[in-house]
């Protein structure tokens, strides 16, 4: 994820950029005065969703019903089903919203609920949503449509300039992602909005995890996005981004048109409307387990905290309530960056009996190469504690999408999923990297699944796909510390360096290694 890495290299430059910061002088945020706290809607009974699902809450009291979604094809039909069934209100929060063609088909398609009456509410983390300014303010002229903006930057134009006067604050940013209509239904995952999020256009694909649920969980979901919408964090966008200019809404109008007209759009959206799960949202034949689930989110006070309060995050009731193992841990993280505390509690894990499995980019895959030295100086220590280790091939696609022909074009894929599954029993599903950043800095939510079903799959994915998408990180008697399997249909290759990397790209990691970043990565 691009935005996600460049947090880091922002603060690699911040001392660069110093000079230029203190010429240009630091603007302020304004005062939150006359902004307005509003609530999600309870009274939904009565729309669609609600008249749906009512006779399968009935069915299953005090439960949720799950539908994983990997498809990147379903997650974007998904979220645009939900806009159009909704009739009462749209609650959305991401860190990242690209106004590319799934970005602003998604935008047109909140417009459209907005005119039709759908009250809308918008969070927008600032940093994922730059360069997006005119779009944020010609949407926000329907007085159904508000967007506010996270944690944002005064200064719209040189923006790194704020990591000098303000870095405590603008290092820190929203993470979650959510997506909610009618407090009726939500998807919670890992995906951002954004071609490469959707397997559309020519961006390097990520492989990530999304969930649509209904049930019981949806009001908690609800709730914490209430919490970062009210937060001390969320300034209207009015209050941010310049005025649109006469002409904007009509603009904005003709930038739908041309979107939706233009070929790359045409092709995706043909194979959107084939998807297995539009299909049977539209016949109401979903597959949904019922079960418990249990929302997890940090406290957005997180963000502005400086006291380091451990009250507020996410991590020590993910570790306690969450995903605790006693037999087996599977974790999924694209960035993997445990640091001491977290490499020393995965090595405890594995010598006193539990099979611990870590699956996150390799250095071909990544889209951040300095968060992958985070991760390859502990490599040896955590293989020889018995962790096994897999790094996701950053070339030849992966064969389910070959099978199932949901995407052409470049064969690169990048891993962005984080989820972990706990002793065959539960799945955390959501934002949250097993990295530094993700526990200390950022803002993550997720679910908390008890699902065996959906724990074999991850198990089964570990078991039966990795053999061929990933090369499998194994320990040294002697030499390289670490070698590298890659399995293919005909042979078993071995690597004593990083696969796919010359010498230049391997100094470079190493070089990497040795700086004293990992808090920031």
């Amino acid at each position: 994820m691009a935005l996600r890495g460049s947090q880091v290299t922002h603060g690699l430059r911040a001392l660069a950029l110093a000079a230029a910061a203190l010429a240009c002088g630091c603007a302020s945020l304004p005062p939150l005065e006359g902004r307005v706290e509003t609530r999600a809607l309870q009274d939904t009974s009565a729309t669609t969703l609600g008249r749906a699902i009512a006779p399968l809450r009935a069915a299953h009291p005090g439960k949720t019903g799950v539908h994983a979604m990997p498809s990147a094809t379903d997650a974007f039909a998904a979220r645009m089903a939900l806009a159009r069934v909704a009739q009462r209100s749209i609650d959305a929060q991401y860190y990242i919203w690209h106004a590319d063609e799934t970005g602003m088909l998604l935008f047109e398609e909140l417009a459209a609920a907005a005119r039709r009456g759908v009250r809308v509410r918008l969070l927008l983390d600032d940093q994922g949503s730059h360069g997006a300014d005119d779009v944020i303010a010609a949407l926000g002229l329907d007085p159904n449509f508000e967007i506010r903006l996270y944690n944002p930057f005064a200064q719209r134009g040189v923006r790194f300039t704020e990591y000098i006067g303000d870095f405590q604050r603008v290092n820190r940013r929203m993470h979650n992602k959510a997506f909610i209509a009618d407090n009726q239904a939500a998807i919670v995952g890992g995906r951002n909005v954004g071609n490469e999020y959707f397997g559309a256009g020519s961006a390097t694909p990520f492989q990530d995890l999304d969930a649509l649920v209904a049930g019981e969980v949806v009001a908690g979901v609800s709730a914490q996005f209430d919490r970062y919408w009210n937060s001390a964090s969320a300034y209207p966008a009015r209050m941010i981004v310049p005025p649109a200019g006469s002409g904007a809404a009509e603009a904005l109008l003709k930038r739908f048109d041309d979107v939706r007209a233009s070929p790359d759009s045409l092709s995706y959206l043909d194979a959107v409307r084939t998807t297995p799960l539009l299909a049977a949202l539209q016949g109401r034949s979903l597959e949904l387990e019922w079960t418990d689930v249990r929302v997890m989110s940090d406290d957005p006070a997180k963000t502005l905290d400086r006291s380091g309060r451990r009250d507020l995050l996410l991590i020590g009731e993910l570790a306690v309530n969450g995903v605790r193992a006693q037999r087996r841990l599977d974790m999924v993280s694209p960035y993997f960056v445990p640091g001491d505390d977290g490499a020393r509690a995965l090595e405890e894990l594995a010598r006193s009996g539990v099979k611990v499995r870590v699956l996150t980019n390799s250095f071909q895959a990544t889209d951040v190469s300095v968060v992958h030295a985070g991760y390859a100086k502990r490599r040896c220590g955590l293989a020889r504690a018995g962790v096994e280790l897999f790094e996701l091939k950053g070339t030849g696609e992966p064969e389910r999408k070959r099978a199932s022909g949901a995407r052409s074009g470049s064969s690169a894929t990048s891993l962005h999923a984080k989820t972990y599954a706990a002793d065959g029993e539960r799945v955390f599903i959501g934002s949250f990297n097993f990295d530094m950043r993700s526990a200390l800095l950022n803002t993550e939510m997720g679910l908390v699944i008890h699902s065996p079903a959906l724990a074999g799959r991850v198990a089964r994915y570990f078991d039966e796909q990795l053999r061929t998408d990933a090369y499998e990180v194994r320990r040294r008697e002697s030499g390289a510390c670490v070698e590298w399997i890659e399995r293919t249909r005909d042979a078993e290759l071995r690597h004593e360096t990083e696969p796919g990397t010359g010498l230049v790209r391997r100094a470079w990691l190493a070089f990497l290694s040795v700086l004293p970043i990992d808090w920031m990565l």
